[in-house]
């Protein structure tokens, strides 16, 4: 654990146990959100690999123009 990580465990111990739990479960939605994000980056590589592939392939064949931000 982080020196850091220890200080802000320890400073949440000073806590009512209603404002411990809240944190508690801020923390851990937090974490899993992570999780699920992470695993949802992993998982897409093949899909995002094709689409990159599509988009190169329509590139190449003339099938794009270049739009700025205020055209999309």
């Amino acid at each position: 654990m982080t020196k850091l990580l220890s200080e802000a465990f320890e400073k949440a111990s000073a806590l009512s146990e209603e404002m411990q739990n809240q944190l508690a479960r801020e923390l851990l939605e937090e974490l899993e959100g992570e999780h699920r994000w992470d695993k949802t980056l992993a998982d897409s590589h093949d899909a995002l690999d094709r689409m990159a592939d599509e988009a190169e392939k329509e590139f190449r064949a003339g099938k794009t123009k270049e739009m700025g931000f205020d055209e999309l």
